[in-house]
């Protein structure tokens, strides 16, 4: 009897290391699926292959191993995005949603020409966007956000603006489109453009004025 239990256990273990073995080879053989399909939306053609071509020089060889922290550090490098969002669409897709920054203004900086985006980056640009304003200065971008929230705030029209104009004083004019200068105040600059509106609503700035608000409890109006 205690023969025939000791030949069992023998059996049992031989089908055991069979077992083991077989799965080993199966382990050995066995790979998780590649990235075969990348989904990026809100970008255009050559923006979409910036962002294929990060995550192929990255090495990411399947979905499984990919390091979203890396990912999303290296996307934010691209400053014509606002935000965006990454899923891992299993075995093999990869969908990233992406919303452009929207683009606010232009200016040059070191010779070069940029587009200035509502994310407080510069954007590299080639061709001058007329409708646009262009801004001249040494420009702190977020000296400038700052403004345009003031300006949302009142009722004067961002689209209304031609150029503006930045000083070291940290003092801006603004020259519209019907061809004004308005010379801004350090402060209260909500209240001044909506002073202004009114004032040209009543038909008492004409056009190519230079309206001068910078002395307190004081306009001074002259033509261009």
């Amino acid at each position: 009897m205690h023969l025939l239990i000791s030949k069992k256990i023998v059996i049992y273990l031989l089908m055991f290391c069979f077992l083991v073995s077989i799965n080993n080879i199966s382990l050995m053989n066995f790979s998780f699926p590649k990235i075969s399909k990348i989904e990026i939306s809100g970008l255009n053609f050559n923006e979409r292959k910036k962002i294929e071509n990060i995550i192929y020089e990255s090495n990411f060889k399947n979905i499984f191993y990919l390091n979203k922290e890396y990912l999303k550090k290296k996307i934010n490098s691209i400053n014509v995005i606002e935000q965006f969002e990454i899923f891992k669409n299993y075995p093999s897709t990869l969908k990233i949603f992406i919303e452009k920054t929207k683009i606010l203004a232009q200016t040059k900086k070191n010779g070069f020409d940029f587009l200035i985006g509502s994310n407080g980056k510069l954007i590299e640009n080639e061709d001058f966007i007329l409708e646009l304003p262009f801004i001249f200065g040494d420009l702190d971008i977020s000296a400038f956000l700052e403004l345009k929230r003031k300006i949302d705030s009142s009722l004067f029209e961002f689209s209304e603006i031609s150029n503006l104009y930045v000083y070291k004083s940290n003092r801006w004019d603004i020259e519209t489109r019907n061809g004004n200068l308005i010379k801004l105040p350090k402060s209260d600059i909500k209240e001044i453009l909506n002073l202004y509106v009114r004032m040209s609503n009543e038909e008492k700035i004409n056009e190519k004025t230079i309206v001068d608000f910078r002395q307190k409890n004081q306009i001074i109006l002259n033509e261009k």
